[in-house]
């Protein structure tokens, strides 16, 4: 892991001026554009790398831990590319579903994508399948991370669709997906779900 992992960020105490609000949104936008500025800073050809040992690992997890459904997501801003375990994964019958932006400030949706299949770009800049099948919240998800902590807490963009989307019970299972070099020390917010387990190429 590389740089220096002590990004602040605000606590979970809810703020109560003003001023202490501007503070913990700017402490948040230093960690989400210095974590950004990280995976940015990857060599290209150590990323490719990285990605087939994410990848091996998250097939790891899937044997030990079978599911009929699994949420995946689409790369986006330099994640770690997972499409080739897609379809390694595909064609054991598993079916796969990617995150739909439904409406702002509520849960992701989930639409069924056969690996292959075409995609278009969603108003956020988010590739979903062009033939739009929303199926039920998979069993287990797949979430990329843009930043995490040991206790398996997630950063995000801050728009908190996977938080929304992980509220309700039953919880599926989670799988975070990042590289190693965006683990850090913060404070979970009081909305912030834990994940399960975090993947790393480490």
């Amino acid at each position: 892991m590389t740089g220096d992992q002590r990004i602040p960020r605000a606590s979970a105490t809810p703020p109560d001026e003003a001023a202490s609000d501007d503070s913990q949104q700017q402490s948040k936008m230093l960690l989400r554009n210095t974590l950004k500025a990280r995976r940015r800073a990857i060599d290209p050809h150590r990323k490719l790398a990285w990605d087939d040992r994410i990848g091996a690992r998250v097939l790891a997890w899937w044997r030990a831990n079978p599911q009929a459904s699994l949420g995946v997501y689409w790369p986006l801003a330099g994640e770690p590319d997972l499409r080739p375990a897609y379809a390694e994964i595909a064609a054991q019958g598993v079916r796969l579903a990617l995150p739909v932006v439904v409406e702002r400030d509520a849960p992701l949706g989930f639409a069924e994508w056969v690996p292959g299949e075409p995609t278009e770009t969603d108003r956020l800049g988010v590739a979903v399948p062009r033939d739009l099948r929303m199926v039920e919240r998979p069993p287990a998800l797949l979430v990329p991370c843009l930043g995490f902590n040991a206790l398996g807490y997630r950063v995000g963009y801050g728009g908190g669709f996977y938080d929304r989307t992980l509220a309700p019970a039953p919880r599926p299972a989670t799988v975070g997906v990042a590289y190693a070099c965006q683990l850090v020390e913060f404070d979970g917010d009081a909305h912030d779900v834990p994940l399960d387990r975090v993947i790393t190429e480490e």
